[in-house]
């Protein structure tokens, strides 16, 4: 017996009148979330590593010490840190080693006495893991900088790739935006190997259990497999040999182009890449070249990290980066799907504060694949116009659109019409669509000792493309008429799971993977008799949590996954999941109706949804987010959904998303 099947008994559906109330509710509350100028902009919180490297990023440069600030950053520290005495990637998640070595070393930063019973219990946490010696490799960068490592537990990445011809194995362009922005700094500092002043004298020498100086072997990742793991692994012992006696003008020379380059990306006070690792790279690039503190260069790039703080009464953090556009755009679509007068004019302020941010006049590095596209895409952040996405992309032009269905002036067709020029150009050759970049499917890369994240790439994913399939299916194209929306589609009947299932790339996991799925494939008229909607929603129903709502915990993006594993029920989770089954047709289904119950009975006082837990990917394995505006809007959305549907007595949902 199903999950679904087990709650029958104790279900009674909530009147109309109480679901009016409850999306009434939530849409006030909404509303009083945005800012003057029509966007909204709600906290995005990763794992403690982000906050530990702020820290360490001030002692590593002798920054003055903000006692106050480091001190709340010491109480969130503390807050995070599990049971099991380490830190997790996420909340209630497994030990992690590097996560919980960057805390343990933040805090002891700040002043933490290491015999204090929450240190005690990190370090003995770390040390029956294996030591600070297991730590990844971006960690271990880290401790390099520190003095704690030899440079010889660090990969080799010569600078000098900088030179790499474009048909080269290995080249910038073969790599993802964040791989790009993340490891071109990087290269410097690796190649000029300065030392943190550290005027503490902070020192970690208790979190290993073999001095660093005599550890001869290195961890890899899990992902990193014969033979690929081999010949990279020789390769990279073939460059420890050579990279010392590098030709100097060689060395000189690919030094420039790696400062010109980042110089070139810079993009403000928005930093390098508009992420927390390439903006504090970039600073500390520029440190060790001898960039003036006074700098134009120098003062965007330090000021850009400090616009990621997030300082509270009791205690701060360092978020990975910020998401205006992304969180604007969609709760456009939220309060469209309410209908209410007052929340379609928010929605119009904010396509309004969005149409400007299109990039209409950089060709950023997407172009090295595509180099006779216009450009036309949103970024996800306040500004990053070398890294526009096709994900925000469609979602602001689906809301765009939708606003604007009836209005004969179309105020915005022109920008509708470039962004879907921009994204049917970035299609993939598979018929999908990566994030930010075409064809970026190199998956050899991802053995290179550099990348035991395994993330350095951004190939084509379900999720990514079911939107775009879903905006070009609104405006208009049909399988029939469109060769790409065509190839869109077979490739996302080609990635369904076994289940029935689709993973999410993007978002935790199969559950949003399947809910982009299926409001695509509903978008361009798939009979909702399909297989391939009945597949999915069977696997829907039967994962549907007792209590009515759904959930998917983070560890389902394991290697050796083998199924959905039972994990609490979260608000954005379950509207995703009522979103994916309304939009194949199954409004009616007794799952929908108690899915919205557990909407409506755990919306808190003010109108929305607590939600605590972590249900989005950064990085696969490696790095995940919160995003605090997750509980916000997409519970009312699937609320206001199944309002309209049972009001209209309709079972096709008539947008993209």
């Amino acid at each position: 017996m199903n999950a679904a099947a087990r709650i029958d008994d104790n279900f009674t559906a909530v009147s109309t009148e109480a679901l009016d109330a409850s999306i009434l509710d939530a849409k006030r509350a909404l509303l009083s979330l945005g800012n003057d100028d029509g966007h909204f902009c709600f906290e995005l919180e990763a794992d403690t590593t982000i906050p530990a490297e702020y820290v360490l990023m001030r002692h590593y440069r002798a920054e003055p010490v903000d006692a106050e600030l480091e001190r709340k950053i010491a109480v969130y520290l503390r807050r995070c840190q599990g049971d099991h005495g380490g830190w997790p990637l996420y909340q209630d998640g497994p030990f992690h080693i590097s996560a919980s070595v960057k805390a343990y070393f933040a805090l002891k930063m700040i002043g933490d006495d290491i015999d204090a019973p929450h240190m005690a219990r990190a370090r003995a946490a770390i040390l029956a893991y294996g030591g600070a010696a297991k730590s990844n490799v971006f960690t271990r960068s880290l401790l390099a900088l520190y003095g704690e490592i030899p440079w010889t537990g660090v990969p080799v990445m010569p600078v000098e790739i900088m030179l790499l011809p474009k048909w080269f194995p290995f080249h910038l362009d073969k790599i993802s935006y964040w791989g790009r922005t993340v490891l071109v700094p990087l290269l410097v500092l690796m190649t000029k190997k300065p030392r943190a002043k550290n005027l503490k004298n902070i020192h970690i020498a208790e979190l290993f259990t073999t001095p660093p100086d005599e550890v001869k072997v290195w961890p890899k990742g899990e992902h990193q497999t014969w033979p690929w793991a081999h010949i990279f692994g020789e390769i990279d012992k073939l460059l420890r040999i050579i990279e010392p006696h590098m030709p100097k003008g060689a060395r000189a020379r690919s030094v420039e182009l790696a400062e010109a380059w980042t110089t070139e990306r810079l993009n403000g006070v928005d930093g390098l890449g508009a992420i927390f690792p390439s903006m504090v790279n970039s600073l500390l690039m520029y440190d060790v070249l001898g960039v003036p503190d006074a700098d134009a260069r120098k003062q965007a790039a330090r000021e850009a990290i400090e616009r990621l703080l997030v300082v509270n009464e009791a205690e701060a953090y360092c978020q990975p980066c910020v998401s205006p556009v992304w969180d604007t755009c969609l709760t456009a679509h939220t309060l469209l799907e309410t209908g209410d007068d007052d929340a379609r004019e928010t929605a119009r302020a904010a396509c309004e504060w969005l149409a400007p941010l299109q990039v209409l006049d950089v060709k950023g590095d997407w172009a090295a694949q595509r180099p006779d596209l216009r450009p036309g895409g949103w970024a996800f952040q306040y500004g990053n116009a070398y890294y526009p996405d096709v994900d925000d992309t469609a979602v602001v032009v689906t809301a765009m659109d939708r606003l604007t269905a009836n209005d004969a002036s179309r105020p915005y067709d022109e920008s509708i019409a470039r962004a879907k020029e921009w994204i049917v150009g970035m299609q993939s050759k598979n018929g999908g669509w990566g994030a930010f970049d075409a064809d970026n499917a190199y998956h050899y890369l991802n053995h290179i000792p550099f990348a035991d994240h395994g993330a350095l790439l951004d190939p084509p994913t379900a999720d990514v493309s079911a939107r775009c399939v879903s905006m070009l299916a609104q405006l208009g194209e049909t399988v029939d008429s469109s060769d790409c929306l065509k190839r869109g589609v077979d490739y996302l009947l080609k990635e369904q799971e076994r289940d029935g299932s689709w993973f999410g790339r993007w978002g935790a996991n199969y559950i949003y993977g399947t809910w982009s799925t299926l409001c695509a494939l509903n978008a361009v008229g798939l009979p909702h008799a399909h297989d391939a909607y009945r597949r999915a929603v069977a696997w829907l129903v039967a994962i549907q949590n007792p209590d009515g709502g759904w959930g998917e915990d983070l560890s389902s993006y394991k290697l050796d996954y083998k199924g959905y594993e039972t994990a609490p029920s979260t608000a954005s989770q379950t509207a995703w999941a009522l979103l994916g089954l309304m939009a194949s047709g199954d409004v009616d289904h007794p799952a929908v109706a108690r899915g919205i119950a557990y909407l409506q009975s755990t919306q808190n006082e003010g109108g929305l949804w607590n939600e605590a837990r972590f249900t989005a990917t950064g990085f696969p394995r490696v790095f995940y987010l919160r995003y605090h505006g997750y509980g916000k809007f997409f519970p009312l959305w699937a609320l206001a959904r199944y309002r309209n549907l049972r009001r209209a007595n309709s079972k096709r949902v008539q947008f993209g998303l």
